[in-house]
């Protein structure tokens, strides 16, 4: 018992040498009674580990201490404020009207005639100042206007060189990394032989991946679609840009519980019986918790993060500015611009989950009839602007499958049957993507590897629907009469299926881009009996002409594009099969010919 109170009142090294010491005596009298010793460390392992999460938590309370103390989350936030000029915004503020600046005006008669005038003078840049006062209290609009926010930072225009300021350095910091790491390589091997190998990719794509981490959910979204394009920039840059899917550092669940509470005007408790403390996926623009309803219902809790909206509309209008900058550059006769509306657009769109709600049950009755698209119900009594409450889906993902088929860890017949189910989803990917290009017209704007779930039953689950596109049916008719026709070699009715999409201007001679395309082209030829068609090389000489005439590209298009890319670049890999018509997806450079190729498959196959 003395030894034992002695033990305890020593400091926690000293305590940690004294249990050794004991130890090491215990060891020396059963190996003199001839009893075989082992050394065991897994109690010395346990002391570290509790000694660490006891700094741990004394860190934590102390960060808490400190932020209940100076009031840091108020501070920031009200520091936040002043720089946005939020005090000064009044949402009740009437539309309006833009003033011109005050032109002089010099009657030139009598001394009183011209006091007469200045004082007009004066009234009118009253007014007008008066009038850029108005335009400084006037928020930042909740839908997107380009005009609109134009106006807002106008008034701010030191957000917009801070945040410049922000991505230039972020990207000459990478690139400052990258050189280094380079060079480092260099000096290890002695040699330039791995400089530029598999892993100094990977590794560019791990330092980019931290880089658009750093610099938000717009850079965020732009990265998620890199990764989905290995033949753009590599398999090993894509491997490394797909952590930003599922790897996104979450925000405090506290103050993911407070939006809660702000958007359904209660706490969570009043709407469900459980939520998961940690979140079980994070993306860019949002975090999801598991949950039950208190009548037992097992549910998704999406949370926006917070202050998202004048982040995100302020890196479209540097966006904006910047495609503008370069027309004027390239001395292009189309508008720019509208590629950055557009996805504007969509992206603050994405903000409303209200919106998103909508388009969910959009989404379910249109493909209703096609049993094997699965799209989760929504709850609209439990979602607002800010908070989506959905159906639990409960599948893999292709990642988890690509990852699961490909791993050492698992036996043979794991891998099999792993492969087996990522091929059955790349097959039921490519006639969903074509069902709702050909046939409903409704395109899920996003369809990356996070959004996308394997189910049991076989069938594939769609997840986020803040990003929709829906085609018109001459749009769809047109772009499925353009792939006949480049299949057939029809160049003359190949133009017309394209004024049809809204590609060709109005004006643009007909008969020229139709010589054109003949002459660059040819006559299509055929190998037993089936157009030989390399969709590469014909989908080049059409982008040659298309600059050429300048051609344009329509809104819709744009979503369509970004849809396929998305769903091309993980899933498309393999070789498809039709009674009519063969087709080869090629894995590496054939991101021109993809799209085309699947929608000849289903012309062919089914609507034919």
């Amino acid at each position: 018992m003395a030894i034992v109170t002695v033990a305890a009142s020593l400091p926690m090294p000293t305590r940690v040498l004294f249990r050794e010491s004991k130890t090491a005596t215990t060891k020396k009298i059963l190996k003199r009674q001839g009893v075989s010793v082992v050394g065991n460390f897994s109690h010395f392992g346990d002391t570290v580990r509790k000694d660490f999460e006891f700094i741990k938590k004394g860190i934590n309370k102390g960060m808490d201490w400190a932020n209940e103390a100076f009031r840091i989350p108020q501070v920031s936030k009200t520091l936040d404020d002043i720089l946005w000029l939020r005090n000064l915004e009044d949402h009740n503020s009437p539309p309006i009207e833009p003033q011109s600046w005050p032109q002089p005006s010099y009657p030139g008669l009598t001394g009183v005639d011209l006091l007469m005038a200045d004082l007009k003078a004066l009234e009118s840049y009253a007014s007008y100042f008066y009038c850029l006062s108005k335009i400084w209290s006037k928020p930042l609009p909740e839908a997107y206007d380009p005009q609109e926010v134009a106006d807002y930072f106008n008034c701010r225009p030191h957000l917009v060189a801070f945040r410049l300021l922000e991505v230039f350095t972020a990207f000459a910091t990478a690139t400052i990394r990258i050189r280094a790491s380079g060079m480092r390589k260099f000096l290890r091997s002695g040699s330039d032989e791995d400089v530029n190998g598999n892993i100094s990719q990977y590794d560019l794509g791990m330092v980019l991946k931290e880089t658009m981490l750093n610099l938000g959910p717009t850079f965020v979204k732009v990265g998620q679609s890199l990764s989905t394009r290995p033949d753009i920039i590599g398999t090993e840059i894509t491997k490394a840009l797909s952590g930003l899917h599922d790897q996104i550092p979450p925000f405090p669940r506290t103050l993911a519980m407070k939006i809660f509470e702000e958007e359904l005007g209660s706490p969570v408790e009043s709407f469900f019986s459980y939520v998961s403390e940690e979140p079980v996926a994070a993306a860019s623009f949002g975090q999801v918790y598991r949950g039950s309803t208190l009548d037992g219902r097992t549910v998704a809790l999406k949370v926006q993060r917070p202050n998202l909206h004048h982040v995100v509309v302020r890196d479209i209008y540097i966006i904006r500015l910047g495609l503008g900058l370069l027309q004027k550059i390239a001395k292009r006769k189309s508008d720019l611009r509208l590629y950055a509306d557009e996805l504007g657009k969509g992206l603050v769109g994405e903000l409303d989950y209200s919106i998103e709600a909508a388009n969910a049950s959009k989404f379910l009755d249109a493909h209703s009839s096609f049993s094997f698209i699965y799209a989760p119900k929504i709850f609209p009594d439990l979602s607002r602007k800010r908070v989506l409450t959905m159906e639990w889906v409960v599948g893999e993902s292709p990642t988890d499958l690509l990852s699961l088929s490909t791993s050492s860890a698992y036996s043979e017949r794991q891998k099999l049957e792993a492969k087996r189910r990522l091929l059955d989803l790349v097959s039921k990917g490519v006639e969903a993507s074509l069902v709702q290009l050909l046939e409903t017209g409704l395109l899920h704007g996003d369809p990356h590897p996070g959004n996308l779930r394997y189910i049991s039953s076989g069938q594939i689950g769609f997840l986020d629907f803040g990003l929709l596109c829906q085609m018109e049916k001459k749009h769809r008719f047109a772009m499925l009469a353009a792939i006949v026709h480049i299949v057939n070699g029809d160049w003359a009715s190949l133009v017309h299926a394209l004024i049809d999409m809204d590609v060709v201007r109005p004006g643009t001679s007909i008969r020229r881009i139709t010589m054109e395309l003949e002459n660059s082209l040819g006559e299509v030829e055929f190998k037993d009996g089936i157009p030989d068609v390399k969709f590469s090389r014909v989908l080049g000489k059409i982008l040659s002409v298309a600059i050429k005439n300048h051609f344009r590209m329509p809104p819709y298009f744009t979503l369509v594009l970004r849809s396929l890319a998305s769903l091309e670049g993980k899933l498309m890999n393999a070789i498809f099969y039709s009674s009519r018509l063969y087709i080869s997806v090629l894995p590496v450079g054939s991101h021109h010919m993809l799209p085309f190729q699947c929608i000849v498959l289903l012309s062919f196959e089914t609507y034919y």
